[in-house]
């Protein structure tokens, strides 16, 4: 019941505002996290203080007690001081586990689980409002690694900040007051040795910040390179590429090994000048309060409270400074994850954004430009209408734009230029999720999730029936294979597990069950790029039908390199160079003689010839 009371204390999947510019500097960057844990923070700090209070109060004690022992006889000491002594030996059984207790359980268990949950929790959920360009630049491996590596170690700061740095502060006024108590003059030293100590500590950390964050890099690095390699697994052995890879992966390695290197030289330095301060200290507190009882003006009591305290502050100044190395560390590594995760939401939702309601089905691209930032490639000027209900095949070599195209109706990316409307409505004036809740969409690469077939197929439609999920998949023919399916785990059917990317499935197998998806989902709008593509001749031609019935009273705009797959379509335009160049209907093209009847010629096994210059 306490566990859960301080467990529940935050939590951590409660509302907040989402941002599309997150902060891009540290503190505001955590200061963002730690706004619902602002009253647990304040409260910790003042129990860590509470308990720094306390040690110091047993140190100041323990000095007590040897007076008490010098000046008085056993049978005064109990007659005189036995309450109090017994007072005190409550506190110590009672008091002070309990806010001791109470201490670790704010801690470990109101704030280190639930600070960690939040952050983790908010950063995916940022991380997935990012566009597609955005994952198409940089590694899933090193994002995720991000994701994994920067939650722990806000949390372990949180930590060393409430358990070490606010301890130690109230540790080292508690001393300062001590020793002036006993005599103004032992806190020469300590305030001495204080300065030297920071002056080590600011060396320290001026260079473990920069040092943490280029060892985290480093690291996230190798494990974007692993992680490459593990995804990339068929290439590897394919093209006998294992001693490469290794290689690939070795020079990050190397390099994460150099950088921890260096962080660890600056350890080894901090350690080495530590433990020499900590020698003057001891020599200089309890040498000079020694020389004070010589000269009558401390007491016994007063020497055996310095030397607990200096023999106390020897070992806990290791600490505190590894635990403030520890904190730029770790501050490093928050660093370094917001070169992920505070990245600006570039493709956002206007304030306004209305839903799409899709009524009829026209789409139109009006003077589209989109060059990727680049100046080139990408489309140049597109105008196309596509008919309420209109099956259209878009053809183009390679790089001609057409897959530019249907990313940009999805709105992956914006328009440099120009304007894409559905049923009159520019897609930059609806939400997103409405605009791909209304596309329907089957890629020549249909990577699964690692679930299910079940809950693969129902990706398209959650609240699907189990009879509808079983008729989608009869309709992309996938039903027979299904029905054989086991994994590892001894699940079959339906509730095997496909594996990451899908890859205990065949390339025609994947392409079923993503077309099954997009069956069940039943969009009035459906874009095909090269969706047969994956599959035999026997199962192309069976769902060839198949398709062309899903099309039945949908806007369809179908990508192909192999013809006959569109040959049957009402319009087909072809693409050159970012531009359209022709459109007509099969056989209006292949009479016209150009580019597509040039392509229809050269096709070999029904693929396009892609060399612009043929010879």
């Amino acid at each position: 019941m306490i566990f859960r009371l301080f467990e529940n204390s935050v939590d951590p999947y409660r509302p907040y505002p989402e941002t599309d510019a997150p902060p891009r500097r540290l503190w505001p960057f955590m200061l963002g996290y730690a706004r619902p844990f602002r009253r647990l923070f304040a409260f910790a700090t003042v129990v860590s203080s509470a308990v720094a209070a306390v040690e110091i109060g047993l140190i100041y004690y323990m000095g007590r007690v040897v007076d008490l022992l010098s000046e008085s006889t056993p049978a005064r000491l109990w007659s005189d001081h036995g309450v109090e002594l017994i007072l005190v030996g409550a506190f110590i059984l009672l008091i002070r586990p309990a806010l001791q207790a109470l201490n670790v359980l704010i801690l470990n268990n109101a704030i280190l689980p639930n600070f960690e949950t939040l952050i983790r929790w908010r950063a995916h959920r940022q991380v997935l409002r990012q566009s597609v360009g955005w994952f198409e630049n940089d590694l899933a491996g090193r994002v995720a690694n991000r994701i994994m590596q920067t939650p722990p170690a806000a949390g372990e700061a949180v930590y060393e900040i409430i358990d070490a740095v606010t301890f130690a502060i109230a540790y080292l006024v508690g001393a300062v007051v001590l020793l002036s108590e006993a005599d103004p003059r032992l806190a020469i030293p300590l305030l001495v040795w204080l300065a030297l100590y920071g002056l080590l500590m600011r060396w320290t950390m001026v260079r473990v910040g920069p040092a943490s964050q280029k060892a985290s890099d480093a690291r996230s690095e190798v494990t974007g390179r692993v992680v490459d390699s593990y995804t990339n697994i068929h290439a590897v052995k394919l093209f006998a590429h294992h001693d490469g890879e290794i290689r690939h992966a070795g020079r990050a390695i190397q390099r994460s090994r150099e950088t921890f290197q260096e962080e660890m030289r600056i350890y080894t330095w901090m350690d080495v000048g530590l433990t020499t301060l900590n020698g003057f200290l001891i020599i200089a507190v309890v040498g000079w309060s020694v020389g004070l009882w010589m000269g009558g003006a401390a007491s016994v009591g007063a020497i055996a409270a310095a030397s607990a305290l200096t023999l106390r502050l020897n070992s806990m100044t290791g600490w505190i400074m590894w635990a403030l190395t520890s904190l730029f560390q770790n501050l490093g590594i928050v660093s370094e994850g917001m070169e992920t995760i505070a990245q600006p939401i570039t493709i956002v939702d206007r304030p306004d954004a209305g839903t799409l309601e899709v009524a009829e089905g026209e789409i139109v691209f009006d003077g589209v430009i989109h060059h990727y930032g680049q100046g080139r490639g990408g489309l140049d000027g597109v105008s196309l209408r596509v008919a309420p209900g209109e099956r259209v095949g878009i053809v183009g070599r390679s790089g001609a734009g057409k897959s530019t195209l249907v990313k940009l109706l999805l709105r992956f990316y914006d328009a440099e230029a120009g304007a894409i409307r559905i049923d009159g409505r520019d897609i930059g004036s609806v939400t997103q999720d409405s605009l791909r809740l209304s596309i329907g969409m089957v890629q020549q690469d249909s990577s699964l999730l690692h679930r299910s077939i079940r809950e693969n197929i129902l990706y398209g439609r959650p609240d699907a029936t189990e009879e509808e999920i079983r008729a989608a998949a009869d309709r992309a023919h996938a039903s027979e294979f299904i029905a054989t399916l086991r994994d590892p785990d001894g699940k079959t059917g339906y509730e095997a597990r496909v594996g990451e990317r899908g890859v205990k499935l065949s390339g025609g197998q994947r392409q079923r069950i993503a077309l099954a998806r997009v069956i069940l989902k039943d969009a009035p709008i459906l874009v095909l790029d090269e969706a047969t593509s994956a599959l035999d001749s026997e199962i192309e031609a069976a769902i060839q039908d198949t398709l062309y019935g899903v099309m039945e009273g949908k806007t369809v705009i179908a990508i192909a390199h192999r013809l006959s797959t569109i040959a049957r379509m009402d319009r087909i335009v072809v693409l050159d160079e970012g531009r359209v160049v022709e459109e007509g209907t099969h056989a209006e093209l292949e009479r016209a003689g150009g580019l597509y009847a040039r392509f229809w010629r050269r096709q070999a096994g029904g693929f396009i010839q892609t060399d612009p210059n043929p010879g």
